[in-house]
């Protein structure tokens, strides 16, 4: 049975202290009802003692006070219902709605805290994922089940970045494949652009939108992640299908849990966010993955600007420990005007030796890998050395690596944002480039592939 408790005894921000309740459970549902007004708030428990329970509001706590306030504790978690129908449709972040379509009719109705996969029943990620942009595919390969993060900064174009990526993807083996992508405290231009996108490309139809901007309730952009993570386990684990989630942006969670942490007055941690920082994202990252005598699976590509550029962050730290690697865009790259500005030297998949080769993309795709690297690496070494004693004092060999750099920047990196390059095009671009080196400096292909694709 349902209690009511007309004991709120403080509020200050989104939290209310409720005292003389019985039995209350941690994360439990609160709806709480204001006097003056129609309809009810709704919270969840954050802390449940002896006696006392701190509710954290999901709606504005303006106009709420503590005189006549009534709390009823609804004995249940937050949960989402989902179904197949949920493909096609675009939610707010408490899981309604927001495409002016009717509800949909849920299957089941499934607890959106869920759980990190049992290393033990983890399946290895080793097939390859196509995202259609050349600097992911070719050179960090990101592999089916993996987390592979974006850093970015301000300003730079990770939203057209994610949202290409999601119109793009697709697995191999033309297996069922579905998007979740959410997007959390972004701007309402911003979650208007993530809805025409999807819209006008078709690509909605194998979507499912999750959308809190800048003004709704800070609880919603903490839900929002493990709305679009319940939605996905849904369609992996029992509808068999092959998912990958983008989660945009990263960093305006985290702050809304330093906001939180802020409020509940907790001992803070580096740069004011809460010490269970790592612990916290972790609930997020490891729900990604595959498990044994499971068809589907679960990609995430989370992005996060990095403040200040600043990739020793508390937030790019911890999640470079969790996840498999990362891709880093570069602002110098952006300046120049290539887009995406994926900074390839300290970007790193540290899957995708698992996810390449004969089978999976190309029998060639490791060599022209590692020659491209190298070659961009050797190339920018050059420019820099350029600088300082002028271009009269390089030799022959160090010219072409510097022409192959800039080429390499304008011809590969760049890539318009309605380019779906598979794979077979970006290696052939990558085998284009490198005749631009003398053949003695290709020491990282197997001679067999020089003579089959080097025309």
């Amino acid at each position: 049975m349902q209690k009511e408790y007309k004991s709120v005894t403080s509020i200050a921000g989104p939290l209310m202290v409720v005292e003389g309740v019985e039995d209350i459970k941690y994360e439990e549902l609160v709806e709480i009802k204001v006097p003056g007004e129609e309809g009810v708030r709704l919270g969840k428990v954050l802390e449940a003692s002896e006696g006392k329970a701190l509710v954290q509001l999901f709606d504005s706590p303006q106009g709420a006070k503590t005189e006549g306030s009534k709390a009823r504790f609804l004995g249940e978690t937050m949960k989402l219902g989902v179904s197949a129908d949920m493909l096609g449709r675009v939610f707010d972040g408490s899981g309604k709605p927001i495409d002016g379509r009717p509800e949909i009719i849920p299957e089941k109705r499934l607890d959106i805290a869920g759980q990190a996969i049992n290393p033990y029943s983890r399946d290895y990620p080793d097939d390859f994922f196509q995202t259609g942009i050349s600097t992911i595919d070719a050179l960090n390969t990101l592999v089916r089940g993996q987390k592979l993060p974006i850093f970015s900064g301000s300003g730079l174009p990770h939203n057209r970045l994610a949202a290409q990526i999601a119109r793009q993807a697709k697995v191999k083996d033309g297996s069922d494949f579905a998007v979740i992508f959410a997007a959390m405290g972004v701007t309402f231009e911003e979650a208007e652009f993530f809805k025409s996108e999807f819209e006008k490309t078709g690509a909605i139809e194998k979507a499912v939108l999750f959308l809190n901007t800048a003004d709704d309730p800070v609880v919603e952009r903490i839900a929002i992640p493990r709305l679009a993570l319940t939605a996905a386990e849904y369609l992996a684990y029992e509808k068999d299908m092959h998912v990958l989630v983008v989660l945009t942006d990263l960093t305006n969670y985290a702050e809304a849990l330093r906001e939180v942490s802020a409020a509940r007055k907790e001992v803070p941690g580096r740069r004011g966010y809460p010490g269970y920082l790592y612990t916290d994202l972790a609930t997020i990252y490891e729900r990604a993955g595959r498990i044994k005598g499971r068809n589907g699976s679960i990609t995430q590509i989370p992005i996060l600007t990095m403040p200040e550029d600043d990739i020793t962050h508390p937030i790019p730290d911890l999640t470079g420990y969790i996840t498999e690697g990362q891709i880093v865009m570069s602002r110098a790259l952006h300046r120049k005007g290539i887009y995406p500005p994926a900074d390839v030297l300290p970007s790193l998949s540290r899957l995708k030796d698992k996810g390449i080769g004969e089978g999976k993309t190309r029998a060639d795709h490791s060599g022209v890998m590692n020659q491209l690297y190298a070659a961009y690496a050797r190339g920018n070494d050059v420019r820099e050395l350029a600088i300082i004693l002028g271009e009269a004092a390089l030799d022959e060999i160090d010219q072409a690596y510097m022409k192959f750099a800039e080429a390499f920047e304008d011809k590969f990196i760049r890539q318009d944002e309605h380019e779906d390059r598979d794979i077979e095009e970006s290696l052939r671009l990558g085998w284009e480039l490198l005749k631009i080196l003398p053949k003695s400096e290709l020491k990282r292909v197997k001679e067999e592939y020089i003579e089959k694709y080097l025309k």
